[in-house]
């Protein structure tokens, strides 16, 4: 049941089609776990919230760093040092209090994925190393959980949704991690802001789109330029 708070709350995506009370219904049923609290997890995080996710994992151990404020943007300079997830938790409770929010202030690591994956209906990997996404990508397999994966380098970025209704999953496209060292990260290769904005609200679509049961990236990778706004579907 939506109350007539809610229902005030979301009036205006509650007019869509698409949506609906029901569909409304479905987004405060669902269960997303968001594991990376940076630049692609920030606007995810905010954008599921707004909308009415009924319980939202934030699962990121670091700590906010000077070097974070350009694109993580539930930061402030005054908050460095602090704990992504105690931050992130209060200032999303305080955007959407009709939310429950579940933090988990550890590394996602082999001995612990399975264990924080299994309470979600949704994953969102919002992750910067590949270690993390294979570990993240094999616990979702294990546990027939569907994961949307987001990765940027650059200007580009990469969207996909795997292992959901039959789909296939991250090693199906690329069966080992690559070395570390052939891959720059964004301290060596760097990361504009709003390439990360962009990318982590596709990556809260598409989670979005999954429990409204609407066309989703199914077995495709889309590519997208923000340069000259290039878009490309890669089939798998």
């Amino acid at each position: 049941m939506i109350s007539p708070e809610e229902f005030k709350r979301y009036s205006k995506q509650l007019l869509l089609e698409e949506i609906g009370y029901d569909g409304q219904v479905k987004l405060k049923s669902a269960k997303i776990l968001v594991i990376g609290a940076g630049g692609l997890g920030c606007p995810a995080l905010q954008y599921l919230t707004a909308a009415g996710v009924g319980a939202i994992g934030i699962a990121d151990f670091d700590v906010v760093d000077a070097t974070n404020l350009h694109r993580q943007i539930l930061y402030t300079a005054e908050e460095i040092g602090k704990h992504k997830t105690d931050i992130a938790l209060s200032k999303l409770s305080a955007l959407n209090p009709f939310v429950k929010f579940m933090p988990f202030k550890t590394m996602i690591d082999e001995t612990n994925a399975k264990k924080i994956i299994e309470g979600f209906d949704i994953v969102i990997d919002g992750s910067d190393n590949f270690m993390t996404r294979y570990i993240v990508n094999d616990a979702c397999v294990s546990l027939g959980k569907p994961l949307v994966y987001g990765s940027i380098l650059g200007f580009e970025a990469q969207v996909a949704v795997f292992n959901h209704k039959g789909g296939r999953n991250l090693r199906d496209i690329f069966p080992e991690p690559p070395n570390p060292e052939d891959i720059p990260n964004c301290s060596q290769n760097g990361v504009l802001g709003t390439v990360t904005g962009m990318t982590g609200c596709l990556l809260a679509n598409e989670a979005i789109k999954i429990i409204l049961n609407r066309d989703y990236l199914h077995n495709q990778i889309l590519v997208i330029n923000f340069t000259n706004f290039g878009l490309m579907k890669i089939s798998f």
